[in-house]
């Protein structure tokens, strides 16, 4: 199912969704994950992402659970409701088999209630009753065959289908061995089926010296396939046995049909609870294979702060690569609500947002999301964000009037329960013009109290922070020793757009970057050099000093243990 929806475009949800059905085993599952929708009710999302938490926990603890099997039966007994209608053989295979998932489901949280009380909960009530198990057992073999002793009148049938094929088999090769006496049949020929018919093969020169029915002939027409006239009888005799077969097959499963009926409504409950927990099964080992968790949420405070997040879709893009994602750590706060991300082109800002507004997406849709499981989490009623070219040709939008158009609607809507997201903010018109429409905008929206994250190059943007205590500047930090972006974000400083030094790296040439130089100033290029280099020392002093605290704690135990032995001594 193709879901509308601009928002869940821009973040690739549906990617999200395609992978989660993949690990469903039902159809109805897959209907369940096409009807995922975002949610307001911290109720609903908590108990939702419970219930993914618990199945994870099964799947990690390595307990055997049901895990084949999931047929929804619900439109097949829907239709048996009505009288004088009964279940296909093909039908009450997987009736049986699936009640006996149900069943080992029911069985399992009733020896594991305390450890799983949500998903226990789901199970309350679901009852199968044994006897149907039983009966089901009576009548089909493990491969789904109806048994001869289903009853007394099939095992009678039974019995002289298999006699009525052995005269049958006994006649006609007779008659074959006779054939190839004669040579009217090749010696290597074998008996074949025709309509259904064990027919032998003469050549269409002797046909007529072998009475029989003729049934067929090769593609070159120079062999026959009869029937001799002596086991046609034998056949129809035959045939009418299979033909009693059949009535009484349809008499048994009419018979369990009418056992069936009473408890259809119950069954039908049972049934969906089945699904849905098929439906939580692959939202949990989508979880697994991203490596998810159920983050805190917040509600005595508002804002979040996220450890080691993660997109998923580019991490899975990275690892076929062989590479390693870089993961996020980001917060916003009733202080600090705005946060401004600058830093080079292809630096990971974009990624950054896309990662915030996905995995916020994912969370209020009940999908247990890749970060640390004591990241905090705030729930938002809307997330806005405003990202790529949307410019329209048939309601003669350019980029620009798109954003405009963007803006207008989130400075609308905004209040302090909103999220918005704004790739390259102010971008698409006229810089000077451009970055004073977008310093307003953030402006109104910080006034409206609510949370976001814009990126940009526009240094006006960058200033805002220090005329707003709850906008925050942040940086992508930039290597400018090896020239290669660290795809990590720095709150609390501005970062640099490179755009020399990114200049340098691709070859432009030294006149035209030195000209570009004096046109803007050396000082800012200087200052926008030490800012960002700044931040890169300080990230390398941090990971320095934690290697110096651990040595240090090493010698100090090496101290004390000599200490010990010499007081020993």
């Amino acid at each position: 199912m193709k879901r509308k929806n601009k928002l869940e475009e821009k973040l690739e949800f549906e990617q999200i969704l395609q992978t989660i059905k993949t690990y469903c085993l039902s159809l109805s599952a897959e209907k369940l994950v096409d009807k995922i929708k975002f949610s307001r009710s911290k109720k609903e999302i908590e108990k939702e992402l419970g219930f993914v938490e618990e199945f994870l926990s099964i799947i990690l603890s390595n307990k055997q659970y049901p895990a084949e099997d999931y047929f929804d039966m619900c439109e097949e007994l829907i239709r048996i409701k009505i009288p004088g209608t009964f279940i296909s053989q093909s039908s009450l295979f997987e009736l049986w088999r699936s009640l006996k998932t149900i069943h080992a489901w029911t069985q399992f949280f009733e020896h594991n209630k305390d450890s799983f009380p949500l998903l226990s909960i789901l199970s309350e009530g679901i009852f199968i009753d044994q006897d149907i198990l039983r009966e089901c057992k009576k009548i089909l073999s493990e491969e789904g065959e109806i048994l001869d002793n289903a009853s007394d009148e099939l095992f009678v049938i039974r019995v002289g289908i298999r006699r009525k094929q052995a005269e049958v088999e006994k006649r006609i090769r007779k008659l074959l061995t006779f054939s190839k006496q004669q040579g009217w049949t090749a010696n290597d020929a074998e008996l074949t089926i025709r309509n259904g018919r064990p027919v032998i093969p003469i050549t269409s020169a002797n046909k007529r010296r072998l009475q029989g029915f003729i049934h067929d002939e090769s593609a070159t027409g120079q062999t026959s396939y009869i029937e001799p006239a002596e086991v046609v009888e034998l056949n129809n005799e035959l045939r009418e046995l299979e033909f009693a077969q059949g009535r009484e097959i349809v008499k048994i499963l009419t018979q369990f049909t009418e056992n069936l009926r009473p408890i259809a409504d119950s069954l039908i409950i049972a049934y969906r609870f089945l699904i849905r927990m098929d439906f939580i099964r692959a939202k949990a080992k989508y979880a697994f294979k991203i490596k998810a968790g159920k983050p805190i949420i917040k509600t005595q405070s508002r804002g979040f702060i996220w450890y080691e997040a993660r997109h998923p879709l580019l991490e899975e893009a990275l690892q076929i690569n062989k590479k390693d994602i870089v993961p996020l750590k980001i917060e916003l706060n009733e202080k600090k609500r705005i946060l401004i991300i600058s830093g080079p082109n292809a630096g990971g800002k974009s990624v950054c947002l896309k990662t915030v507004g996905l995995l916020q997406y994912m969370l209020q849709c009940g999908i247990l999301v890749p970060m640390k499981q004591t990241s905090e989490v705030m729930l938002f009623d809307r997330i806005f964000i405003d990202m790529g070219d949307e410019q329209s040709i048939e309601n003669d939008l350019s980029t620009y009037s798109s954003h405009l158009l963007n803006m207008k609607n989130l400075t609308e809507k905004a209040d302090t329960n909103c999220l918005f997201l704004i790739d390259e903010c102010g971008t698409g018109t006229d810089p000077s013009i451009g970055g004073a429409i977008a310093e307003a905008v953030l402006e109104d929206l910080e006034e409206k109290g609510a949370y976001g994250i814009v990126t940009t190059h526009y240094s006006n943007l960058k200033l805002l922070a220090e005329k707003h205590s709850t906008i925050v500047n942040g940086a992508m930090l930039f290597d400018t020793n090896n020239m290669k972006p660290l795809f990590t974000l720095s709150i609390g400083k501005p970062g640099s757009s490179f755009a020399f030094e990114i200049a340098k790296t691709i070859g432009l040439s030294q006149n035209i970057i030195e000209a570009a130089s004096k046109k803007i100033g050396q000082g800012f290029v200087d200052f926008e050099q030490s800012l960002q280099q700044l931040e890169v020392d300080k990230l390398e002093i941090k990971n320095k000093q934690e290697i110096i605290k651990v040595q240090d704690e090493l010698l100090n135990d090496l101290v004390n243990q000599y200490k010990t032995k010499l007081s020993e001594i």
